[in-house]
């Protein structure tokens, strides 16, 4: 009975680890924060024209960037839908996927370099006799960085329902003599308009809760964001019931967004099963077309292509060998590469440990309802700005030690808990399959707990667990959110240190750090998919 008893215990360990690990995270400096704003003061502070100000600028920007991002990708994705077998096309896939992963603060620096006063738009309008124009610099550079950021992951989505249309349907539309305006009207857009709300969704809350970008391409007090206002709330004014009432605004809108997010993620295909015999789309000749389709991908390159070669070609300036040879650098470079993998390590930790607890729960005892509570308990760090996480957590920890010399701890915490959604949204996936092929013969052989994981489990999902650990490690190594809230001389880490360099105007040896960092991403996800995912033979 005791060893039973012993058994049932270890069986729950890593689920209830991981659930009490998030739940803590989450809770405690919520509550720490709370307790150190009396309920009065929130209500003062919510009544506050600025506020509103902050909010109502959130709500605008965050419409403009998902309507602006929306509008190119739909065009983009039926360009490359048209031609899957271009070169062109896996080129754009491949920038897409780059622009996907690159950290702000790269992107924010190219789009600088492409779009500033002595930017190459402005060096080419000087060039033709016109005056250089000043317009980077708040709402417009904002929405210029948030369609950078969210075109390609739209684009990418729709390009995959499109890719789902049975080719029967091109037969058809061959057969009937539809022109492009057809298909797309009666073929592409259906497709699409499937998966809309959920990409929507998804986008309008990514630039809602915008940081990096608002901070740096503001322009001033007049366009802030909500997370921008809560670090300046904390960061120089101290002022927590503003903090947590912003905090509260957030929320509470991404609770109605994700609630909205996860009613459309609903919708099915709406699509037979076909033999899906491959048949060429009957509109990839047509001209007014083909002319759509280069004026779309021209813009999504200049768009998308442009300010990520801004950044290697600046980063190869004059002082780059005094800039690389420097000690703050590197030093800086380490710093970010121990917050990368051991934020990414424990975000993949705490994805394996809530998967296991879900899968015993929904197949071991058939709790399905509870199990997706569980599961979706991995999506609250979406919700909760990482800020407020980090300043609870410098409230809890204030009174035991000295807060800004842990910083870079918090920093790891917090951005593992922030990388727990991408985790969870590759892995489960793969999880769920293998526990779908090997559930059976594990219960044949008497196979459970740790011995199920790293003789069964492991060989099917290793690949997918790479990616997921390649995409925390990289998030957490491009942040700047929470080192920007406690970081200092003895924590900079590379994010910050480009952040500072362009903020003092130190435009050249930022190019060369901003390609550092960006050289530093590519590299750390290239060594753990090969290492940890496994040559591919």
């Amino acid at each position: 009975m005791r060893a039973a008893s012993s058994t049932a215990v270890t069986r729950w360990l890593p689920g209830g680890v991981a659930f009490a690990w998030v739940a803590g995270l989450i809770g405690l400096p919520l509550i720490a924060l709370s307790a150190a704003a009396p309920g009065g003061q929130i209500v003062e502070a919510l009544a506050d024209p600025y506020i509103r100000h902050v909010v109502l600028f959130s709500l605008w920007q965050a419409i403009l960037s998902t309507g602006l991002s929306i509008a190119l990708a739909v065009p983009v994705a039926v360009a490359l839908a048209r031609r899957p077998d271009w070169l062109g096309t896996k080129i754009f896939l491949r920038l897409f996927n780059l622009a996907l992963v690159a950290p702000a603060m790269i992107a924010i620096l190219g789009i600088a370099t492409v779009h500033g006063r002595s930017g190459w738009v402005n060096d080419l309008v000087a060039a033709v006799g016109f005056e250089r124009g000043h317009y980077l610099y708040g709402l417009f550079g904002i929405l210029l960085a948030h369609v950078f950021f969210n075109m390609p992951l739209a684009a990418r989505v729709f390009l995959r329902s499109i890719e789902d249309v049975p080719p029967e349907n091109w037969r058809l539309a061959s057969q009937l003599g539809m022109d492009f305006r057809a298909i797309f009207r009666l073929i592409d857009w259906p497709a699409m308009r499937r998966v809309l709300p959920g990409v929507a969704a998804a986008v309008f809350m990514l630039c809602f809760t915008s940081f990096a970008v608002v901070l740096t391409l503001g322009g001033g007090p007049w366009a802030t964001t909500i997370e921008v206002a809560i670090y300046q709330a904390l960061r120089i004014e101290f002022d927590i019931p503003r903090a947590v009432a912003l905090a509260g605004v957030q929320i509470a809108i991404c609770l109605v967004l994700g609630a909205a997010f996860l009613w459309s993620g609903r919708v099915g295909t709406g699509f037979f099963a076909t033999e899906r015999r491959p048949f060429p789309r009957p509109d990839v000749d047509h001209p007014v077309g083909r002319m759509i389709d280069c004026a779309a991908l021209a813009l999504a390159f200049g768009l998308v292509g442009a300010p990520l070669a801004a950044v290697l070609v600046s980063g190869l300036n004059g002082t780059s060998m005094a800039v690389l040879f420097d000690d703050v650098l590197w030093r800086a470079v380490g710093r970010s590469l121990v917050v990368a993998v051991l934020a990414g390590g424990l975000s993949l930790g705490l994805g394996f440990g809530l998967l296991h607890g879900v899968r015993l729960l929904r197949t071991g005892y058939g709790w399905h309802r509870l199990a997706n509570t569980v599961e979706l308990t991995g999506a609250l760090p979406l919700i909760a700005p990482p800020l407020m996480l980090a300043s609870g957590l410098f409230l809890l920890l204030r009174p035991f030690a000295d807060v800004l010399s842990v910083g870079l701890y918090l920093t790891v915490l917090v951005n593992a808990l922030m990388g727990l959604p991408f985790v969870l949204r590759v892995l489960a996936p793969a999880m769920a399959r293998a526990d779908d092929e090997t559930r059976r013969l594990c219960l044949d052989l008497g196979i459970d707990g740790w011995n199920r994981l790293r003789l069964v489990d492991w060989p099917l999902v290793r690949g997918a667990a790479a990616l997921a650990f390649a995409i925390a490690a990289t998030l957490a190594a491009g942040d700047v959110g929470v080192i920007a809230l406690f970081g200092s001389q003895d924590t900079e880490t590379l994010p910050l240190l480009l952040y500072r360099r362009m903020g003092a105007y130190q435009m050249e040896a930022a190019a060369v750090t901003a390609m550092v960092l960006a050289g530093l991403c590519v590299a750390l996800f290239w060594v753990i998919e090969t290492f940890v995912g496994g040559r591919k033979r």
